[in-house]
C-alpha cells in the first residue's frame, strides 16, 4: 500500500498539439497507469513547462515525459531539453512520425533520450505499454525518490539566514523556509529546544539540528561532498565557475584524476545570472543556475570528483608535487593546478551599507530574494552585464527597476542586446551620473541618499531592496608571492610574465611559460582571475578547456 500511494503522487506527463492525438495518448495512459499514477497533459510545450515548474514546487515527482516532435513555436526536442532541467530524472520518450525517425535518433544525444516511439502506436498493448512498463521500472530503481527537504527557520531581514538560504540554492539542496515568527517555524525551534536566541536554525533531512551553522558543516550535513576521495590527484581546479567546470570536464572526459575545489558555490557570478542570451547554442538564453546545473553532473559524469565549502589558503610548490592548503590545515597534492578562483563583486563603500548586507542590501542577484520585490520598488547599482541582466530579471517581479550606473550611459561595459531590452522595458529606468552615498534603516534597509557625480545633488528616496554589481576584484590574496600578479591581484601569465623577453625570476626551466601558465610550472590561471581576460562565460569555459591541453603538454615533458 505504501509504494502505491508513493507512485499515485508521481506523474506521467504527456505533451501534443494535436487535441485528438493529446486526448488518446492521455487516454490509454489513464486505462493502463491511472490507478497507480497520475496523468497530466498539455497541448503546447510552454504550457507542459509550465505544469512541470508548479509539479516542482509541490514537490511531486515526474516519472515519465512523452512529447511529440512536432509542435509549433517549441518542438518536442526543444521542450524535452528545457524539461530536462527542471526534472532531470525524468524518463523522456518522443512520439515521431516515421519520416522524422531522424530528428528522433539526434535526440538520443541532445537530451538523452530513452525512446522514441512511432505514431500512430496501437496496438498499445504491444507497441506503448511495454515501453512504459520498462521505463517506469527503470525509473523507480533509479535515484530518482523524492529528497526529504532542509528546514531552516530563521529572520526574515537577517543576513546570516540570508547567507544559509543563498547557499542552499546555489547548491541546488531543496530547502523550505520558516519565518520564527510563524507557528511551524516556532515549533521547529521547540523541537530543536531552541528559544529563537540564535537563528538561524537549520534541520535537515535527517532530523538533526544545527544552530548557526558554518559553510563547512552545512555542506556535509546536507550532502555535499567536503572531503577528497584522495591525497594526490593529476589535476586540482581552484574554483568552480564556468572556467573551472570547464577544466574540470575536460580534465576528467581525458583520463585525469581531477578534483575541483570550491569554496561557496559552482557556477561563480555567471551562476547567479537570471539569464544569459549571448552564449553559444542557446538562442532562447540560458539561466545562470540551468548552466551551472548541467556542467557539473557533466563533471560528475566523467568522474571528477566537486568539493564544496572547502577554502584554499595556499599554494606550494614542492618538487614536482604543488600542495594545495586548506583553511582546516589539511591539504592535497597534484601533479598540476588550475587556478580559476573567478572575481568578486566590490563592497559598496557608501555609509551604512555593511551593517545592512542581507537586510535589503544584496550583491549578486540573490536568488532567493527576487520574488519578494514583487510590486515593489528596486535600485541596483551597476553598468555591466551582470547588473543588466538582475534588471531584466527583477523587472518581472517589481513595480519598478532603477539601475544607478556611475558612468554617462550603459554603452561602456554592457552588452547592445541587453541595453536595447533595458530601453524597451516600461519599468526599468537608467540614472546616469548617480552613485549611492548612504543607505538608511534600522534592521532592514528603509532609504538611500542617492548623489550626482557631475552636480553634487543629492537626493534621499525610499528603498527596501539594492542588488549591488560594481566592479570585479580576484580573491588571490591567498596566494601571497606565490605566483606572480598585477597591481590589482589578477595573475599574470605566459606572454605577460615575459614581456621584456626575459623569463620570470625564478623560472628554472629551458622554456618559456606556456600560454596559461604561471610564474609556477604547472600551475594554470582560466578565466577572469588572469589579466587582461575576456571577462565573459564563453572565454572562461574556453580557457578551462585550454588549460587542461597545456596540463597535458606539461605533463608529458615533466
Amino acid at each position: 500500500m505504501a509504494q502505491a500511494a508513493e507512485t499515485a503522487r508521481t506523474v506521467i506527463l504527456t505533451v501534443d498539439d494535436d487535441p485528438g492525438v493529446s486526448r488518446a495518448v492521455a487516454r490509454d495512459l489513464r486505462r493502463r497507469y491511472g490507478g497507480s499514477y497520475r496523468i497530466v497533459r498539455a497541448e503546447s510545450g510552454e504550457s507542459a513547462l509550465a505544469a512541470l515548474r508548479e509539479l516542482k514546487l509541490r514537490g511531486d515527482q515526474v516519472a515519465v515525459i512523452l512529447a511529440d516532435y512536432r509542435m509549433p513555436r517549441m518542438n518536442g526536442i526543444e521542450f524535452l531539453e528545457q524539461a530536462l532541467d527542471v526534472y532531470p530524472g525524468a524518463r523522456r520518450v518522443l512520439l515521431t512520425a516515421y519520416a522524422d525517425t531522424h530528428a528522433a535518433i539526434d535526440a538520443i544525444n541532445v537530451v538523452d533520450l530513452d525512446h522514441y516511439l512511432l505514431k500512430p502506436w496501437d496496438p498499445p498493448e504491444e507497441k506503448l505499454y511495454p515501453v512504459l512498463d520498462d521505463l517506469l521500472q527503470a525509473w523507480r530503481s533509479g535515484a530518482c525518490k523524492p529528497v526529504p527537504s532542509t528546514k531552516v527557520v530563521g529572520h526574515r531581514w537577517s543576513a546570516r539566514s540570508s547567507a544559509v538560504r543563498e547557499f542552499l540554492a546555489r547548491n541546488q539542496v531543496p530547502y523550505r523556509w520558516y519565518s520564527v515568527d510563524e507557528p511551524e517555524g516556532r515549533r521547529l525551534l521547540a523541537a530543536a529546544g531552541q528559544d529563537g536566541q540564535r537563528l538561524p536554525l537549520v534541520v535537515t533531512p535527517d532530523g538533526t539540528a544545527l544552530v548557526e551553522p558554518e559553510a563547512p558543516e552545512l555542506a556535509a550535513r546536507v550532502g555535499l561532498a567536503t572531503t577528497p576521495a584522495a591525497g594526490f590527484y593529476d589535476l586540482v581546479v581552484i574554483g568552480g565557475g564556468p572556467a573551472g567546470l570547464g577544466a574540470a570536464v575536460y580534465g576528467a572526459s581525458e583520463g585525469l584524476r581531477t578534483v575541483l575545489v570550491e569554496r561557496s558555490a559552482t557556477g561563480g557570478q555567471a551562476g547567479q545570472s537570471s539569464r544569459i542570451e549571448n552564449y553559444l547554442g542557446f538562442p532562447d538564453g540560458v539561466s545562470g543556475a540551468q548552466l551551472t546545473d548541467r556542467a557539473r553532473r557533466q563533471a560528475a559524469k566523467f568522474g571528477a570528483e566537486l568539493l564544496t565549502a572547502r577554502e584554499v589558503t595556499g599554494l606550494e610548490a614542492n618538487g614536482a608535487a604543488r600542495i594545495v592548503r586548506f583553511a582546516d590545515g589539511s591539504a592535497i597534492a597534484a601533479h598540476s593546478v588550475i587556478l580559476a578562483t573567478g572575481v568578486q563583486y566590490r563592497q559598496l563603500p557608501a555609509a551604512g551599507c555593511a551593517d545592512l548586507t542581507g537586510c535589503g542590501v544584496f550583491y549578486g542577484s540573490a536568488l532567493t530574494e527576487a520574488a519578494s520585490c514583487e510590486g515593489q520598488e528596486v535600485y541596483i547599482v551597476g553598468g555591466a552585464n551582470s547588473a543588466g541582466q538582475a534588471a531584466m530579471y527583477l523587472s518581472r517581479f517589481a513595480k519598478s527597476v532603477t539601475l544607478l550606473v556611475r558612468g554617462p550611459d550603459l554603452s561602456a561595459s554592457m552588452s547592445h542586446y541587453l541595453i536595447q531590452q533595458i530601453e524597451d522595458a516600461p519599468n526599468i529606468s537608467v540614472r546616469c551620473h548617480t552613485v549611492v552615498d548612504e543607505a538608511h534603516g534600522t534592521g532592514r534597509l528603509a532609504e538611500l541618499t542617492l548623489r550626482h557625480t557631475v552636480t553634487g545633488e543629492r537626493e534621499r528616496v525610499g528603498a527596501r531592496w539594492l542588488f549591488v554589481f560594481i566592479g570585479a576584484a580576484p580573491p588571490t590574496d591567498w596566494l601571497g608571492e606565490t605566483v606572480l600578479r598585477d597591481e590589482r591581484g589578477f595573475i599574470l601569465a605566459g606572454p605577460d610574465l615575459t614581456a621584456d623577453g626575459r623569463p620570470p625570476a625564478g623560472w628554472e626551466l629551458d622554456r618559456p611559460p606556456y600560454h596559461l601558465e604561471t610564474s609556477v610550472p604547472g600551475v594554470f590561471v582560466a578565466g577572469d582571475a588572469r589579466a587582461e581576460s575576456a571577462k565573459r562565460v564563453a572565454s572562461a569555459v574556453g580557457e578551462g578547456a585550454m588549460a587542461v591541453m597545456l596540463v597535458h603538454r606539461y605533463l608529458e615533458q615533466s
